[in-house]
């Protein structure tokens, strides 16, 4: 009788994969394939199958009814969408298969036009700046607190948001980072409460943000805060497979208008691949990630007592929470200081992958990001731990001569999208203080332009690029792989007055 009792009790909807469950269907059936893609199950191409394995290949399909189809699903992804959206409480919940760069800018294009104001950061991912050169709307930057000694911009305070939006009274949307790349957490509910007493909508940039709809102890998710849409980055620290992503939104905002704008960029042949990792994964969080994101919080902060104990490193965490342009802190980012024995951050990040075999999320001027998730092992902590402690003892350096690691908010004295797209002449980088740039210039990752289009280069900001460029930075963005030239408007005619 107990027996029966438990078969009639309902099983819990978030076991579920419906993309995941198709695709075992489908493969049973042996179905012969005259559709794309044209490697046909992996026979045409021995090699693919041979470094990704039979099973992948095999499951690399073409939209078709059993499956469903990602720029309208009616099924099994549309029953996959609807179980994200329960899983991260979200009135919809939007699978994205060209990364959260896609999430973000679909975003953004839903809710601007062409002359409208949107209030935010300004070290925002690229991505968001990118929507804006596509669309035409102006940015209204609340240029962040910037920590002088770690050289990273923090939160944006409730109160300079406040300002921004009574400047602003016609901005249609404000713009937050939940976390930074850095951890780093604004007072979202006040945030979100402000701009809604004002109708503007909440954007969310949470693309390091996944776990904070799973763990406990964490700073407050998008969906949970009032927000009206947020970008979840799921390949990062939610396990799903490389360039897969959500989009969430809330009660105020019309889905269907947002799956139209999504539809404008996103591909028509959507991988199966990313769309059931993602269906996957969320199940895997759904299910496990209290206690997976937990484990993940206690391995960090061990990390973060260790490194710390070495000397002459700055793990930082909770110790920097403010209650303002910090007002709380993502533990699990292990984000750790490294001027002090007179290596940038990019040359920590350089030592460890040559020479210690350990591969690192980031490095900057100052800073080394760690990035820990659900398939980190204490084990590859206490190595990353003995590979700092290594560095120290047989790289440190004086660390006066290093140039001042404090991130540059710009002057924006164009919009990006006419900067972008206005007539432009090339120049040395050397000879372009005073100049209006019209390209963007990155170190990547984290991918926070230190230049955008349409903004004032000065004397610091070409110091910062270069120093950056000779300490071994990724730099992107500009038209000149060597980054010796920038593009900068050939009319300045065009600045705001």
């Amino acid at each position: 009788m107990e027996n029966m009792d438990r078969r009639r009790q309902p099983q819990n909807p978030q076991m579920r994969a419906p993309v995941y469950e198709a695709l075992e269907k489908l493969k049973k059936r042996r179905v012969v394939p005259f559709d794309v893609p044209g490697h046909k199950r992996g026979r045409g191409n021995p090699e693919l199958v041979e470094l990704l394995g039979e099973k992948c290949v095999s499951l690399d399909v073409n939209s078709m009814k059993p499956l469903d189809n990602l720029c309208h699903p009616v099924s099994v992804i549309r029953e996959a969408e609807e179980l994200a959206a329960e899983a991260f409480r979200a009135e919809h919940a939007f699978f994205m298969v060209g990364g959260t760069t896609s999430s973000v800018q679909s975003m953004v294009l839903s809710v601007c036009r062409a002359g409208d104001r949107i209030i935010l950061p300004r070290n925002v991912h690229k991505s968001v700046i990118n929507a804006l050169v596509l669309c035409g709307a102006v940015p209204v930057y609340v240029n962040p607190e910037v920590d002088k000694k770690l050289g990273i911009s923090l939160g944006m305070k409730v109160s300079e948001v406040e300002r921004a939006i009574l400047d602003n009274p016609g901005a249609v949307a404000v713009l937050v980072n939940n976390p930074t790349y850095y951890g780093i957490c604004s007072d979202l509910r006040s945030i979100v409460k402000l701009a809604h007493e004002h109708n503007m909508l909440v954007l969310v940039d949470e693309a390091h943000g996944t776990h904070l709809y799973f763990g406990e102890n964490l700073p407050v998710c998008a969906m949970d805060a009032g927000a009206d849409m947020a970008s979840v980055s799921m390949h990062k620290s939610g396990g799903s497979l490389t360039q897969s992503s959500l989009l969430l939104t809330g009660k105020r905002v019309n889905w269907e208008y947002v799956s139209q704008i999504i539809n404008l960029t996103q591909t028509t042949s959507a991988s199966y691949l990313l769309i059931s990792s993602l269906d996957i994964s969320r199940r895997n969080l759904a299910l496990r990630g209290k206690e997976s994101f937990a484990k993940v919080g206690r391995m960090a902060e061990y990390a973060r007592e260790e490194i710390n104990q070495i000397g002459g490193y700055y793990a930082y965490g909770k110790d920097l929470i403010n209650g303002g342009s910090i007002y709380d802190f993502d533990v699990t980012k292990l984000s750790v200081y490294t001027r002090d024995i007179g290596l940038a951050g990019i040359e920590v990040y350089d030592l460890l992958r040559d020479e210690y075999d350990i591969q690192i999320e980031l490095g900057d001027i100052a800073n080394i990001l760690a990035y820990i998730s659900i398939g980190d092992r204490i084990q590859d902590i206490e190595r990353l731990v003995g590979a700092l402690a290594d560095i120290k003892r047989l790289y440190s350096q004086d660390p006066t001569q290093m140039l001042n690691t404090e991130y540059i908010n710009p002057t924006v004295l164009v919009s990006p999208q006419a900067a972008f797209y206005a007539e432009k002449k090339c120049v040395p980088i050397r000879e372009s203080a005073g100049k209006i740039c019209s390209e963007f210039v990155m170190c990547y990752p984290p991918g926070i332009p230190i230049l955008a289009p349409g903004e004032m280069i000065t004397e610091q900001i070409i110091e910062y690029i270069i120093y950056a460029k000779e300490k071994g930075c990724s730099m992107q963005g500009t038209e000149d792989p060597e980054v010796e030239y920038l593009n900068v408007l050939s009319d300045e005619r065009q600045v705001w007055k």
